[in-house]
């Protein structure tokens, strides 16, 4: 996916954080790219390192349209959710596809 990068930064005892824009929203992600990389344009990859669990960590979104923002401690991306054969998804960001991985739902004890 195609963003801007604005800056990085470290601070102690965290990772390192990039404040990055997209065309659709911007956010403060974690940052695993070359350390001193400039502010501009760069194609990145999308990590996400939770499973996907249905009304846990994802709902029907309440706007429409792909969207990226900062959501207290992580990166809320709104975008149309399609399921593949094998068991993940992905998630279609303005043409950008994010591979997720669904986690398993189990009845609460």
């Amino acid at each position: 996916m195609l963003i801007e990068l604005v800056k990085i930064a470290k601070f102690p005892g965290r990772p390192w954080r990039a404040a990055v824009r997209t065309a659709f929203g911007h956010a403060a992600v974690r940052w695993c790219g070359e350390r001193s990389a400039e502010p501009g344009e760069y194609h990145v990859e999308w990590t996400i390192d939770e499973d996907i669990v249905w009304e846990y960590n994802a709902k029907p979104a309440v706007a429409t349209g792909p969207g990226l923002r900062t959501g207290g401690h992580c990166v809320v991306l709104r975008g149309q959710l399609h399921l593949t054969e094998d068991g993940a998804a992905l998630l279609d960001l303005a043409g950008t596809k994010v591979l997720l991985h669904l986690g398993l739902v189990r009845p609460i004890m």
